[in-house]
């Protein structure tokens, strides 16, 4: 019987140690947090918030595979009246469509954008500056990135047509995200998979293929490999709740820059208590820029959506998100040229910096699968990533 030992229990650590389980592995997991999730973790108590806006995009072969073994749950379906209180922001104003320039590049028929050129300037040539500008600020709510004019035009593009197809790609489990990672957890336990939480791996394992399914930068301190590192994000990140209100907007993103804000109890009331609304926002910021900045924009588009809601907050959290949102990539560059997941002398890579396609989550998940595939020497298991 094939051994195999992950390094982190997060999304990629429990798709690997499943996968690996499946295919006749005996599978050990090690946490360092007293619980399971990583960045997927919901948090407990009366606001159950995920660490920044979440989504599982239906178009990608992730939602299929949790969806074959029942570990999504029920859904949360967009009610049509609050689809329709979606806002955005355009010259300082609320708007309830985009401008009619940057439709030009949320064509099906948009001819493929290139990867060596910056979205801002190839955009232009397709739409002219201010409806580049606008799409490129709208992708933010996949990329959490201060400039997503200035990444690979490809790279942008992709995540624009994943996040205005309709109907929409995104979903939201019931209840946050916790909810998926308990019932990915009782899978994996249920196959004989050993899972130690509060162990801490400081030095790499031996005896077994290992597959390190943590952040980019833990994972460069634990093999100790200082060519591990790839560009992120940088965004503050809003939690908020609000005595409810008739006429609040379902979401605003903001097209005059980055940024998303978004009342996530539309989709799900158990979020939040009886007679609450949970606001969660992300507001890229760049390298000089502070979370009091970051902050203050949140604020702007709450002033512009949610009328009177500083004398309605019932609870309030801020924090800034640093290199933990996921690969960005420059112009020139794709998901193969970031960290291979094969490290050699049987070690793997799994997250969301790796060598691997898709969009936010997708990535740890192929990533992981690889991860596996390779371990076990089984290319059956390796997802085609057409």
């Amino acid at each position: 019987m094939h051994r195999i030992t992950v390094v982190g229990g997060g999304f990629a650590g429990l798709t690997a140690a499943i996968t690996a389980a499946e295919a006749g592995a005996k599978v050990t997991v090690y946490e360092a947090h007293h619980t399971l999730g990583g960045r997927a973790r919901t948090a407990e108590g009366p606001y159950r918030t995920n660490e920044g806006p979440h989504a599982l995009y239906s178009g990608g072969p992730h939602w299929t595979w949790l969806r074959q073994r029942d570990l999504i749950g029920p859904p949360a379906p967009i009610p049509p009246l609050e689809a329709a209180r979606l806002r955005l922001r355009h010259r300082g104003a609320l708007r309830r469509t985009p401008p009619f320039s940057m439709l030009k590049l949320l064509r099906r028929t948009a001819q493929q954008a290139p990867v060596d050129v910056d979205f801002l300037s190839w955009a232009s040539g397709v739409a002219g500056e201010e409806g580049a500008r606008a799409a490129a600020h709208y992708s933010a709510v996949a990329l959490f990135h201060h400039d997503p004019g200035g990444l690979s035009a490809a790279f942008v593009q992709e995540r624009l047509r994943r996040a205005t197809k309709v109907p929409p790609e995104a979903h939201c489990p019931r209840g946050g995200w916790g909810g998926v990672v308990d019932r990915m957890a009782a899978r994996a336990w249920n196959m004989g998979v050993r899972m130690e939480t509060l162990s801490r791996v400081d030095t790499l394992p031996t005896g077994t293929p290992v597959v390190v399914a943590t952040s980019l930068d833990a994972a460069r301190r634990l093999l100790r490999d200082d060519s591990l590192t790839w560009p992120s994000g940088r965004t503050v990140l809003v939690d908020l709740a609000v005595r409810a209100r008739r006429g609040d907007a379902f979401a605003v993103s903001d097209l005059d820059a980055p940024g998303w804000l978004e009342r996530f109890t539309a989709r799900d009331r158990s979020l939040a208590p009886a007679g609450e609304q949970l606001i969660q926002g992300q507001i890229p910021i760049g390298p000089r820029e502070s979370k009091a900045d970051g902050v203050a924009r949140a604020e702007e588009l709450l002033d512009l959506a949610f009328e009177g809601w500083r004398e309605r907050v019932t609870w309030r959290r801020e924090a800034v998100a640093n290199g933990r949102t996921g690969a960005v990539d420059l112009p020139g560059t794709s998901w193969r040229d970031r960290p291979a997941v094969d490290r050699g002398d049987g070690v793997y890579l799994a997250g969301d910096q790796v060598a691997a396609p898709g969009v936010l989550s997708e990535v740890s998940f192929n990533s992981a699968l690889t991860a596996v595939s390779l371990a076990l020497g089984r290319k059956e298991l390796d997802l085609k990533h057409a």
